[in-house]
Protein backbone atom coordinates (compact mmCIF):
# COMPACT_ATOMS: atom_id res chain seq x y z
CA UNK A 1 0.00 0.00 0.00
CA UNK A 2 0.95 3.67 -0.35
CA UNK A 3 1.71 5.65 2.78
CA UNK A 4 -1.06 7.98 3.90
CA UNK A 5 -0.32 11.70 4.18
CA UNK A 6 1.46 12.93 7.29
CA UNK A 7 3.80 15.72 8.37
CA UNK A 8 7.43 15.13 9.27
CA UNK A 9 9.81 17.00 11.56
CA UNK A 10 13.30 16.33 12.89
CA UNK A 11 13.78 18.03 16.29
CA UNK A 12 17.24 19.09 17.47
CA UNK A 13 16.67 18.16 21.12
CA UNK A 14 14.55 15.98 23.37
CA UNK A 15 12.55 18.90 24.76
CA UNK A 16 11.55 19.97 21.26
CA UNK A 17 10.51 16.40 20.47
CA UNK A 18 8.30 16.27 23.59
CA UNK A 19 6.72 19.62 22.72
CA UNK A 20 5.87 18.38 19.22
CA UNK A 21 4.38 15.14 20.55
CA UNK A 22 2.30 17.01 23.11
CA UNK A 23 1.04 19.55 20.59
CA UNK A 24 -0.10 17.17 17.86
CA UNK A 25 -2.66 14.43 18.56
CA UNK A 26 -1.72 11.38 16.52
CA UNK A 27 2.00 12.23 16.45
CA UNK A 28 4.33 9.24 16.45
CA UNK A 29 8.01 8.82 17.29
CA UNK A 30 10.25 7.67 14.43
CA UNK A 31 13.54 6.02 15.43
CA UNK A 32 14.68 2.96 13.45
CA UNK A 33 11.32 2.69 11.70
CA UNK A 34 11.53 -1.11 11.42
CA UNK A 35 8.03 -1.59 12.88
CA UNK A 36 6.31 1.75 12.38
CA UNK A 37 6.96 2.26 8.65
CA UNK A 38 5.73 -1.21 7.57
CA UNK A 39 2.61 -0.69 9.70
CA UNK A 40 1.96 2.69 8.09
CA UNK A 41 2.37 1.19 4.62
CA UNK A 42 0.03 -1.71 5.45
CA UNK A 43 -2.60 0.56 6.97
CA UNK A 44 -2.19 -1.14 10.37
CA UNK A 45 -1.21 2.20 11.95
CA UNK A 46 -1.77 5.88 11.21
CA UNK A 47 0.13 9.05 12.06
CA UNK A 48 -0.55 12.76 11.61
CA UNK A 49 3.05 13.69 12.39
CA UNK A 50 6.30 11.72 12.47
CA UNK A 51 8.77 13.10 15.01
CA UNK A 52 12.17 11.83 13.85
CA UNK A 53 14.46 11.53 16.90
CA UNK A 54 17.34 9.75 15.16
CA UNK A 55 19.75 12.67 15.60
CA UNK A 56 19.31 12.98 19.37
CA UNK A 57 22.78 11.85 20.40
CA UNK A 58 21.92 12.00 24.10
CA UNK A 59 19.78 8.89 23.56
CA UNK A 60 22.67 6.79 22.21
CA UNK A 61 25.30 4.61 23.81
CA UNK A 62 25.82 2.47 26.89
CA UNK A 63 27.39 3.51 30.19
CA UNK A 64 27.94 1.90 33.57
CA UNK A 65 26.68 3.90 36.54
CA UNK A 66 26.30 3.27 40.29
CA UNK A 67 23.13 1.21 39.80
CA UNK A 68 24.20 -0.76 36.72
CA UNK A 69 23.98 -0.23 32.97
CA UNK A 70 22.19 2.60 31.21
CA UNK A 71 21.50 1.73 27.57
CA UNK A 72 20.35 4.64 25.42
CA UNK A 73 17.11 4.09 23.52
CA UNK A 74 18.68 4.96 20.14
CA UNK A 75 21.43 2.37 20.55
CA UNK A 76 20.97 0.00 17.61
CA UNK A 77 20.44 -3.72 18.09
CA UNK A 78 23.74 -4.35 16.29
CA UNK A 79 25.55 -2.03 18.72
CA UNK A 80 23.80 -3.63 21.69
CA UNK A 81 24.76 -7.16 20.66
CA UNK A 82 28.44 -6.21 20.29
CA UNK A 83 28.81 -3.94 23.33
CA UNK A 84 31.33 -5.46 25.80
CA UNK A 85 29.54 -3.89 28.80
CA UNK A 86 26.26 -5.50 27.77
CA UNK A 87 27.82 -8.85 26.89
CA UNK A 88 29.43 -8.99 30.34
CA UNK A 89 26.67 -7.46 32.47
CA UNK A 90 23.48 -8.43 30.63
CA UNK A 91 24.24 -11.36 28.29
CA UNK A 92 20.53 -12.14 27.82
CA UNK A 93 20.04 -8.70 26.26
CA UNK A 94 23.04 -9.08 23.95
CA UNK A 95 21.81 -12.51 22.83
CA UNK A 96 18.27 -11.23 22.22
CA UNK A 97 19.64 -8.39 20.09
CA UNK A 98 21.74 -10.84 18.04
CA UNK A 99 18.66 -13.02 17.42
CA UNK A 100 16.54 -10.13 16.15
CA UNK A 101 15.74 -10.11 12.43
CA UNK A 102 18.63 -9.92 9.98
CA UNK A 103 21.72 -7.66 9.75
CA UNK A 104 19.81 -4.86 8.00
CA UNK A 105 17.15 -4.84 10.72
CA UNK A 106 19.74 -4.94 13.51
CA UNK A 107 21.70 -2.05 11.94
CA UNK A 108 18.61 0.19 11.90
CA UNK A 109 16.39 -1.14 14.69
CA UNK A 110 16.81 0.51 18.07
CA UNK A 111 16.51 -0.57 21.69
CA UNK A 112 13.61 1.82 22.32
CA UNK A 113 11.78 0.84 19.16
CA UNK A 114 12.10 -2.88 19.87
CA UNK A 115 10.77 -2.40 23.40
CA UNK A 116 7.87 -0.26 22.19
CA UNK A 117 6.84 -2.33 19.13
CA UNK A 118 3.30 -2.97 20.34
CA UNK A 119 1.46 -5.89 18.78
CA UNK A 120 4.67 -7.73 17.86
CA UNK A 121 6.47 -10.46 19.77
CA UNK A 122 9.91 -8.85 19.52
CA UNK A 123 12.97 -10.28 21.23
CA UNK A 124 14.24 -7.53 23.53
CA UNK A 125 11.25 -7.14 25.92
CA UNK A 126 11.46 -10.71 27.23
CA UNK A 127 15.19 -10.34 27.91
CA UNK A 128 14.58 -7.01 29.66
CA UNK A 129 11.96 -8.66 31.90
CA UNK A 130 14.30 -11.49 32.85
CA UNK A 131 17.04 -8.95 33.58
CA UNK A 132 14.73 -7.02 35.91
CA UNK A 133 15.28 -3.91 33.80
CA UNK A 134 13.51 -0.57 33.99
CA UNK A 135 12.36 1.41 30.97
CA UNK A 136 13.20 5.11 31.31
CA UNK A 137 10.71 7.56 29.81
CA UNK A 138 10.62 11.31 29.21
CA UNK A 139 7.26 13.02 29.05
CA UNK A 140 5.29 16.15 29.91
CA UNK A 141 5.53 15.36 33.62
CA UNK A 142 9.29 14.84 33.52
CA UNK A 143 11.37 11.67 33.55
CA UNK A 144 10.02 8.41 34.95
CA UNK A 145 10.82 4.70 35.01
CA UNK A 146 8.58 1.67 34.48
CA UNK A 147 9.46 -1.99 35.09
CA UNK A 148 10.01 -3.77 31.77
CA UNK A 149 7.21 -6.24 32.51
CA UNK A 150 4.72 -3.42 33.12
CA UNK A 151 5.91 -1.59 30.00
CA UNK A 152 5.40 -4.73 27.89
CA UNK A 153 1.77 -4.80 29.04
CA UNK A 154 0.93 -1.10 28.70
CA UNK A 155 3.39 0.40 26.21
CA UNK A 156 4.58 4.01 26.19
CA UNK A 157 1.96 6.58 27.25
CA UNK A 158 0.99 9.10 24.58
CA UNK A 159 3.37 12.03 24.37
CA UNK A 160 6.32 10.19 25.92
CA UNK A 161 9.65 9.04 24.51
CA UNK A 162 11.61 5.98 25.62
CA UNK A 163 15.02 7.35 26.58
CA UNK A 164 16.92 4.38 28.03
CA UNK A 165 16.86 0.86 29.41
CA UNK A 166 18.28 0.56 32.93
CA UNK A 167 19.72 -2.81 33.95
CA UNK A 168 20.86 -3.67 37.49
CA UNK A 169 24.15 -5.50 37.83
CA UNK A 170 22.66 -7.86 40.43
CA UNK A 171 23.29 -11.27 38.88
CA UNK A 172 25.17 -11.62 35.61
CA UNK A 173 24.27 -15.20 34.69
CA UNK A 174 21.69 -14.67 31.97
CA UNK A 175 20.79 -16.30 28.65
CA UNK A 176 18.27 -16.18 25.80
CA UNK A 177 16.90 -18.91 23.53
CA UNK A 178 14.53 -18.65 20.57
CA UNK A 179 12.67 -20.62 17.95
CA UNK A 180 11.92 -18.20 15.12
CA UNK A 181 9.27 -18.11 12.42
CA UNK A 182 11.25 -18.71 9.24
CA UNK A 183 9.41 -16.07 7.22
CA UNK A 184 9.35 -13.17 9.67
CA UNK A 185 12.11 -14.02 12.18
CA UNK A 186 9.68 -13.11 14.97
CA UNK A 187 9.73 -15.67 17.77
CA UNK A 188 7.35 -18.62 17.72
CA UNK A 189 8.67 -18.88 21.25
CA UNK A 190 11.57 -17.15 23.00
CA UNK A 191 12.69 -17.43 26.59
CA UNK A 192 15.12 -15.41 28.66
CA UNK A 193 16.52 -16.24 32.09
CA UNK A 194 18.69 -14.67 34.72
CA UNK A 195 20.02 -16.62 37.70
CA UNK A 196 20.16 -14.49 40.86
CA UNK A 197 20.84 -15.13 44.54
CA UNK A 198 17.06 -15.45 45.02
CA UNK A 199 16.66 -18.01 42.25
CA UNK A 200 15.93 -17.81 38.54
CA UNK A 201 13.97 -15.09 36.75
CA UNK A 202 12.23 -16.57 33.71
CA UNK A 203 10.28 -14.81 30.96
CA UNK A 204 8.59 -16.05 27.79
CA UNK A 205 7.26 -14.40 24.63
CA UNK A 206 5.81 -15.53 21.32
CA UNK A 207 4.07 -18.51 22.89
CA UNK A 208 2.12 -16.18 25.17
CA UNK A 209 -0.20 -13.25 24.46
CA UNK A 210 2.54 -10.82 25.53
CA UNK A 211 5.96 -11.05 27.16
CA UNK A 212 5.43 -12.57 30.61
CA UNK A 213 7.50 -13.37 33.67
CA UNK A 214 6.59 -16.89 34.80
CA UNK A 215 6.70 -16.62 38.58
CA UNK A 216 5.04 -20.01 39.05
CA UNK A 217 7.84 -21.72 37.13
CA UNK A 218 10.41 -19.69 39.08
CA UNK A 219 8.93 -20.83 42.40
CA UNK A 220 8.97 -24.50 41.36
CA UNK A 221 12.64 -24.24 40.36
CA UNK A 222 13.82 -22.02 43.19
CA UNK A 223 15.49 -24.83 45.13
CA UNK A 224 16.92 -26.38 41.94
CA UNK A 225 18.11 -28.36 40.16
CA UNK A 226 17.71 -26.79 36.72
CA UNK A 227 17.70 -30.12 34.90
CA UNK A 228 15.66 -30.50 31.72
CA UNK A 229 13.25 -32.89 33.48
CA UNK A 230 12.74 -30.46 36.37
CA UNK A 231 12.16 -27.51 34.04
CA UNK A 232 9.70 -29.42 31.86
CA UNK A 233 7.80 -30.56 34.95
CA UNK A 234 7.62 -26.95 36.15
CA UNK A 235 6.17 -25.89 32.80
CA UNK A 236 3.66 -28.75 32.73
CA UNK A 237 2.23 -27.37 35.95
CA UNK A 238 1.44 -24.03 34.27
CA UNK A 239 -2.15 -23.48 33.02
CA UNK A 240 -2.39 -24.42 29.33
CA UNK A 241 -4.46 -21.31 28.62
CA UNK A 242 -1.32 -19.28 29.34
CA UNK A 243 0.02 -20.40 25.95
CA UNK A 244 -1.73 -19.03 22.87
CA UNK A 245 -1.97 -21.43 19.90
CA UNK A 246 -1.40 -20.12 16.40
CA UNK A 247 0.41 -20.70 13.11
CA UNK A 248 -0.35 -24.43 13.30
CA UNK A 249 0.84 -24.83 16.89
CA UNK A 250 -1.15 -25.99 19.91
CA UNK A 251 -1.00 -24.67 23.46
CA UNK A 252 0.39 -28.04 24.55
CA UNK A 253 3.21 -27.82 22.00
CA UNK A 254 4.06 -24.22 22.89
CA UNK A 255 4.14 -25.00 26.60
CA UNK A 256 6.55 -27.85 25.94
CA UNK A 257 8.67 -25.72 23.58
CA UNK A 258 8.88 -22.96 26.18
CA UNK A 259 10.11 -25.52 28.71
CA UNK A 260 12.74 -26.90 26.34
CA UNK A 261 14.05 -23.43 25.49
CA UNK A 262 14.08 -22.42 29.15
CA UNK A 263 16.07 -25.53 30.08
CA UNK A 264 18.61 -24.65 27.39
CA UNK A 265 18.80 -21.05 28.57
CA UNK A 266 19.30 -22.09 32.20
CA UNK A 267 22.08 -24.49 31.19
CA UNK A 268 23.75 -21.72 29.19
CA UNK A 269 23.39 -19.25 32.07
CA UNK A 270 24.89 -21.72 34.54
CA UNK A 271 27.85 -22.18 32.20
CA UNK A 272 28.38 -18.40 32.20
CA UNK A 273 28.10 -18.04 35.99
Amino acid sequence: MILTEFDYVRPVGLEEALTLLAGTPGARVLAGGQSLLPDLRAGADRARLLVDIRRLEELRGTARGPGGLRIGALTTLAELSADPLVRAGAPELAAAARANGDPQVRNLGTVGGNLAAGGRATDLPVAAIAAGALVELAGPGGPSTVPAEEFAASGAPAGTVVTALLVSEGGRAGAFEKTADRATRYPVCATAVRITADGPRIAVTGATARPLRLRGVEDRLRAGPYTTDAVLAAFRAEPRELFVPGRGTSAEYLGHLAGVLTARALARAQALA
